[in-house]
């Protein structure tokens, strides 16, 4: 079953530290090896994948995402050790829920509309 309609987010403040989306920007840039080409990956600015970045890195006790300024070999970024373990412990939390809430999110789920209303 799909469970697109739950999203779990972790709040730091007034900012979301991780969510799905900044979850998928990390696996990108462990795919990728650079921020620029996480976003093309994944359709969104260089400028938007980079702010996602610094909120996350601003969020934790240290960065999630070590960038190494530079073209070429030089250049790109990394998820760090802090960053792989955050993104672990985020899909265990979504893992466990979904687990856990399976029959109650499968019921809610199917009573959506098929439409999505306007905003």
């Amino acid at each position: 079953m799909d469970h697109d309609c739950l999203k779990i987010r972790i709040e730091h403040g007034d900012a979301i530290a991780i969510g799905p989306g900044k979850a998928a920007l990390l696996e990108a840039i462990d795919r990728c090896g650079s921020i620029s080409a996480a976003a093309r990956d994944m359709g969104m600015s260089y400028r938007r994948a980079w702010e996602l970045v610094d909120v996350m890195n601003h969020s934790f006790t240290a960065p999630l995402v070590k960038t190494n300024p530079g073209g070429g070999k030089q250049g790109g970024a990394q998820v760090t050790e802090l960053g792989f373990h955050v993104l672990d412990c985020y899909r265990q939390l979504m893992r466990k829920v979904v687990a856990a809430c399976g029959p109650e999110l499968a019921e809610l789920c199917r009573h959506l509309a098929a439409t999505v209303p306007p905003v």
